[in-house]
């Protein structure tokens, strides 16, 4: 049976360097850098003392306050995009339609912040002072709950947990939820709020995080000789994808389209990656088998690029080893530069703009390329955006537990 296609016809987002799809992308193009102090909690005691926090997120300008108090910040944050990606794809759900929209929000950690404040109400007062909202805030398939409920969306609705990959997968596994017609659309993305105490120390004592508290800005610096890590962020990002003739049929806007995806488990180490880079070949070769492209046809790729000593060279060498010396010329580059690691939401927030890329012809920056790393050798489009004439993009993205997952993107014409 042949695949339905499937398109992309709305966009929502929250990211550190602004709220709303338009802000984040003028961003993206302007290298705007969205990594500051830390100030959701006090860093006296933290080695690490910057993250990319959402500037100005008054959760009131968009969500009723009383249903907001019983949304984690993770929720909340998928609840705008959610709402917003809607709203843009002007698909409206109604009594007829709504057992054909479905929902799925990737997330993976979930409510550390509901966690925390409830786990010191206990500590201090014992178990009664405990929230009997404390479960259903902070376990991480509310964010598609939530955007079920406020919707009215009643197709399939799931969560995907997978680490760092989590958003990339829930993408496709709403892309295989339309193109085998078990619905005609789904608000696919990933939300995580993970800057708490607990989620600063714990990447922080595995060291993981870039500790420049000195010139946060300069912090997160994929494929840089000098990186040192990871900068945390938070953030949430939905597209809504569409089986293609559905679209047409109410006259959508067509941002671009997916032609497939691919996952691949590692069977390595809880944290490491094997240093061939077959993890990230293997999903590539996957994702382009899925959406029967040659590789010959890539013209960008999305990395994940953390900015980590160990990931960007293995990412490096798995381009190199996949697409040889065309990889030299293929233009690869990374958002987490500019908004930090999003964690469970890295990927729906770097496909929002590799969809963008795509429909403008405008290749991301990866900013705070100051030094080359020999390891590192590839065309990272250094600092600024600039023009590029592409047609197909792949979006990389890999967790701890060995996950790995890509996406394979395809720019719209008729």
């Amino acid at each position: 049976m042949s695949k339905r296609r499937v398109v992309i016809t709305g966009l929502g987002a929250v990211t550190p360097i602004g709220i709303g799809v338009q802000t984040f992308w003028d961003g993206i193009k302007t290298s705007k850098n969205g990594i500051k102090p830390i100030t959701l909690v006090d860093t006296t005691r933290h080695s690490v003392r910057f993250a990319g926090e959402i500037p100005d997120f008054k959760v009131e300008d968009f969500i009723d306050k009383r249903e907001a108090k019983r949304m984690d910040r993770f929720v909340q944050f998928a609840a705008v995009a959610s709402d917003e990606a809607l709203a843009d794809s002007k698909l409206e759900i109604t009594d007829e339609n709504r057992d054909r929209v479905g929902v799925i929000i990737g997330v993976g950690v979930g409510g550390l912040q509901t966690w925390e404040t409830e786990h010191d109400k206990f500590t201090k007062g014992g178990p009664d002072r405990v929230s009997p909202f404390l479960i259903p805030m902070m376990i991480t398939n509310m964010a598609a709950g939530h955007v079920s409920i406020r919707t009215g969306a009643r197709g399939p609705n799931t969560c995907v947990v997978s680490a760092c990959t989590s958003s990339m997968q829930a993408i496709g596994v709403a892309f295989d939820i339309v193109a085998r017609g078990d619905a005609d659309a789904m608000l696919a993305g990933g939300s995580e709020a993970p800057i708490s105490n607990l989620g600063i120390a714990g990447f922080a004592n595995m060291r993981a995080l870039s500790k420049r508290n000195d010139d946060p800005q300069t912090a997160s610096r994929p494929f840089d000789k000098d990186r040192d890590g990871f900068v945390m962020g938070e953030g949430a990002a939905t597209l809504v994808l569409e089986e293609l003739e559905h679209a047409k049929a109410r006259g959508a806007h067509i941002y671009g389209e997916i032609l497939g995806h691919g996952w691949a488990g590692e069977a390595y180490h809880m944290t490491n990656m094997r240093e061939d880079g077959s993890g990230y070949v293997k999903c590539m070769e996957l994702a382009l088998k899925n959406a029967n492209v040659e590789k010959e046809a890539v013209g960008y790729i999305n990395a994940h690029g953390t900015s980590t000593p160990t990931n960007d060279p293995i990412e490096t060498k798995a381009i190199k080893t996949l697409f040889g010396e065309r990889a030299y010329s293929i233009p690869v580059s990374s958002n987490k530069s500019q908004v930090g690691h999003v964690l469970g939401g890295t990927g729906a927030i770097e496909t929002v703009a590799t969809v963008l890329a795509l429909q403008e012809q405008i290749l991301p920056p990866t900013i705070n390329h100051f030094e080359p790393d020999p390891e590192c050798d590839l065309d990272y489009v250094p600092n600024t955006a600039r023009p590029h004439t592409f047609d197909v993009a792949i979006n990389n993205a890999t967790g701890f537990g060995g996950h790995y997952a890509a996406l394979v993107l395809k720019r719209w014409s008729e």
